[in-house]
């Protein structure tokens, strides 16, 4: 592969206006107060999916596995997505409750990583949420048997027209295995670009979910 496709290292401009100031920041001693000012300003300048975030889990094994999925509630206790059960990382999260997650807003040079413990969120929350998505994202909910082979796209858009069928102009209820998780987290790192890939990484971590957070540095 030619090395013309990888784009260069950034140049910096030394008469750029400085970065923002540390002590504004990363003014907050609590990682979600934190969380919810950069997810604010994410939702102002990304083009595209603010919420968009990597979700990483492992299998029983330990093998690793990685995909982009949406962030679709956050509070106190934690991150909120939503999965078929019966999917690749439902069932890697059965196997093994813990897991990562990456938000990257290139618009804003930031990431925030996230570690923590995964559980089910309730059915009133899956409800609340099933119902409130597009009537065909419903639809597809029941069609597809996500993660499993499938034999061609039109195996896909027969299984969808079976459904529609079945519930007619009807409300279309939640299945069950089509769930909420919510990741509780163990440790926050917030990272910001600097010039010279001398990053700024700030951490939160905490030995148990209910626990204090230890607020850090790390180096870049």
């Amino acid at each position: 592969m030619s090395n013309d496709l990888i784009p260069p290292s950034p140049r910096y401009d030394p008469n750029a206006p400085p970065a923002p100031d540390d002590a504004a920041l990363f003014a907050e001693k609590e990682p979600f107060q934190l969380f919810e000012r950069w997810f604010d300003e994410a939702k102002q300048k990304e083009p595209n999916d603010p919420n968009g975030m990597a979700l990483a889990t492992a299998d029983a094994s330990g093998f690793p596995d990685v995909r982009m999925v949406l962030l679709k509630g956050v509070d106190a206790r934690g991150f909120v997505f939503y999965t078929n059960a019966e999917s690749a990382k439902g069932r890697q999260i059965e196997a093994n409750p813990r897991a990562a997650l990456c938000f990257h807003w290139k618009s804003l040079r930031r990431q925030v990583r996230v570690r923590g413990l995964i559980s089910l969120a309730s059915d009133v929350e899956a409800d609340a949420y099933f119902v409130s998505r597009d009537r065909g994202a419903r639809l597809g909910a029941w069609a597809s048997e996500q993660s499993r082979p499938l034999p061609d796209r039109l195996a896909l858009e027969k299984r969808i027209a079976e459904f529609a069928l079945k519930y007619g102009v009807g409300e279309v209820p939640r299945p069950t295995h089509w769930r909420g998780y919510r990741l509780a987290p163990l440790a926050f790192e917030f990272w910001r670009d600097r010039p010279f890939r001398l990053h700024d990484r700030l951490t939160f971590t905490r030995e148990q979910v209910d626990g204090a957070w230890v607020k850090g540095r790390l180096y870049p």
